[in-house]
């Protein structure tokens, strides 16, 4: 049952923050679907996970698994189960929250057996191995250790020395960085000093640090917390999400960023977009998890909520790390339609996201699949600089009868030495039957090229003369060289057209489509137009025959339209072909774009022709475009006709 068909639903998902801290009526928000950031960004190579999770992963009963650490070959497990059992194994073995396992085979680690009286909701490895455990319990192996500790890695023993403690509430995240372990939770003490839900300790010995006191409260509504917690690689920043209104005396609503450098600070940094309450019965707050990207650029922040006016409720948003100032948008945002996300993991150069999701890039919907929705059950991986889906969609399915086929949550996703964990409170994943959780696998994945419009100074721009035909005319970025037709016979019934990579995408206008046309798809080698192979049915719902031109550039498909004097843009994935569901506009001046008949980019010019023939350019730097800087390249009434819609560049 979809998540929001019915309030048992969320109901069940208020229990699991009701213990043993919280007692949650979430809250709401509506849909921000603004991108942000002006200029697109560079395009990178991406690696993926095999989408077909490993069979040989243990299963756990009941509850969830929430959190995964590794030594050696040695995966460790927490959360709130009661039992597990090894792939294939015929029975059910006792182990409450915290259990060990082979990577490698499957095979149960016996020798590990710590008895906790409490959910483990966070797990960490410290520079001289120990395995650190952050939760909600109170005793660990029949002495008190309330929500902190440390265990040695092969018995489960607790190390007696270990200084960290934590007062009630929980430790929700424990993140080491060098020697220094930060935790993050619904606490206020921890070592016996004053720590209000965030802290860092020595990670080998578990002593405070005393030179960082970044206190967050002043809850938003229910019970104060931080909830997701990510420092970045080179451990100079800091970011907490979860419910608070303040840090340090200064106002920061549910995220906050901290300065590490020298005595750790709260930055000069804020957005207004988790300050609005989204469904205003469900959630007090919805900014649910955080994660840096490898290299630390920017960090993606995921929600929950809902639906409401001006902020990222249901959403996955990216920001750059090293912005500064107030009222911060994000550089991208993924709407998922009024469905909950839960948890992200930023790898390889990949924005892995769960949670109890129907479909991705659909801000047009609410509840429902609206124009441009991507179906992605429960488990995406979106494209860093756009936030559009890679394709990769395993789904949370294949749950056998008489287990659990659709939770609420998907509680981790973390990125170990070999692929992808996944900890749930479900049966299902990748069509086949896995407790509670999963590993995808880096082998059997691929690498997603980093593709963008031609780079070259010169080459050629191609203009379509007639159904079959087009014009080749040489081009260096200021003149033209001498015309030259072609035959194109898989170039018909074309509208706009643009490059990206070795792949030329151009308009088809077909009635039977629903919106009347939709993009083609055709491999562009040696001149020549290949055989397109995507046809009516994908990405029909936008009416591509609209456009007057396009050009792609920096993970942007820009266009103009017959009537409107403006500069459209919506994102556009390569991997997949996939058209972003919200139109944006560039901001323009001083240049009449409803007369555009065909767009090209050249080296930082837009090159376009005119419905009286002509061809100028103008510089473009992705911002913004000042038309009192356009150029005429060729006047109306020359050799070619720059009038035709279909016009592109290319290298060849």
């Amino acid at each position: 049952m979809p998540y929001r068909a019915s309030r048992p639903a969320w109901r069940r998902w208020l229990a699991v923050f009701a213990a043993p801290v919280l007692a949650v009526g979430l809250l709401a928000v509506g849909l921000f679907a603004a991108p942000a950031r002006a200029a697109g960004l560079t395009p990178v190579t991406s690696t993926l996970t095999s989408a077909n999770p490993v069979d040989e992963t243990p299963h756990a009963q009941n509850g969830d698994t929430r959190a995964f650490a590794e030594i050696g070959n040695t995966v460790y497990v927490g959360g709130s189960f009661t039992s597990v059992k090894a792939a294939g194994g015929a029975g059910w073995t006792t182990r409450r929250y915290l259990f060990a396992y082979d990577r490698t085979t499957g095979a149960l680690k016996t020798g590990f057996n710590p008895v906790l009286d409490g959910t483990v909701h966070a797990l960490a490895v410290s520079p001289d191995g120990k395995l650190i455990v952050g939760g909600a319990f109170l005793n660990v192996n029949g002495v008190s250790r309330k929500n902190l500790v440390a265990l040695d890695p092969s018995t489960g023993a607790t190390v007696a020395g270990w200084a960290g403690r934590s007062d009630g509430g929980l430790v929700r995240r424990t993140i080491v960085v060098g020697n220094r372990l930060y935790v993050a939770g619904a606490f206020h003490w921890v070592n016996g000093t004053q720590h209000s839900l965030l802290a860092r300790l020595d990670a080998t010995t578990g002593a405070i640090d005393p030179t960082f006191q970044i206190d967050a409260g002043v809850a938003r509504s229910s019970s104060e917390l931080v909830w997701g917690l990510a420092v970045s690689p080179d451990g100079g920043t800091l970011v907490a999400v979860g419910n608070f209104t303040q840090v340090n005396g200064q106002a920061r609503n549910q995220v906050v960023v901290v300065d590490l450098a020298g005595t750790p600070a709260v930055a000069n940094w804020s957005t207004q977009r988790y300050v609005a309450p989204c469904f205003d019965w469900s959630f007090p707050f919805y900014a649910r998890d955080v994660d840096f990207s490898d290299d630390g650029r920017y960090f993606v922040i995921i929600a929950d909520g809902g639906r409401g006016a001006g902020a990222y409720c249901d959403a996955i948003a990216r920001f750059e790390t090293a912005d500064r100032g107030v009222g911060i948008d994000a550089t991208w945002v993924n709407h998922t339609g009024t469905d909950s996300v839960t948890s992200v993991e930023v790898t390889d150069d990949v924005v892995y996201v769960g949670g109890h999701f129907r479909w991705l890039n659909n801000a047009n919907g609410d509840d429902s699949a609206g124009a441009g929705a991507i179906n992605r059950y429960g488990l995406g991986a979106l494209d860093p600089i756009n936030g559009m889906p890679l394709v990769w969609n395993p789904t949370r399915s294949g749950a056998p009868a008489g287990t659990t086929s659709w939770g609420p949550i998907m509680w981790e996703l973390w990125r170990g030495g070999t692929g992808l964990y996944a900890g749930f409170d479900s049966d299902g994943l990748g069509n086949e039957y896995h407790g509670r959780m999963g590993f995808f696998p880096l082998a059997g994945g691929r690498t997603v090229p980093a593709v963008n419009a031609p780079s070259a100074a010169s080459g050629y721009l191609y203009v379509a003369a007639a159904n079959g035909q087009a014009t080749r005319v040489p081009f260096d970025g200021t003149t033209l060289g001498t015309p030259v037709s072609t035959s194109q016979p898989n170039l018909t019934s074309s509208g706009a057209a643009f490059s990206v990579g070795n792949k030329l995408y151009w308009s088809k206008t077909d009635a039977s489509a629903p919106s009347g046309s939709y993009l083609e798809v055709s491999i562009f080698s040696g001149g020549s137009v290949g055989a397109p192979w995507v046809s009516s049915g994908y990405n029909d719902w936008f009416n591509a025959a609209a456009m007057t031109g396009a050009f792609y550039l920096d993970g942007r498909m820009y266009y103009t339209r017959s009537g409107t004097n403006q500069l459209f843009y919506r994102y556009l994935e390569p991997d997949g072909y996939t058209v972003g569901c919200t139109e944006f506009t560039l901001p323009s001046t001083g240049l009449a774009w409803g007369n555009v008949r065909g767009l090209a980019w050249v080296n930082g010019k837009v090159v376009y022709g005119s419905q009286d023939g002509s061809l100028r350019a103008v510089p473009f730097d992705g911002t913004a475009v000042d038309g009192a800087a356009s150029v005429q390249l060729a006047p109306a009434g020359g050799k070619v006709n720059w009038s035709s819609r279909t016009l592109f560049f290319a290298t060849s």
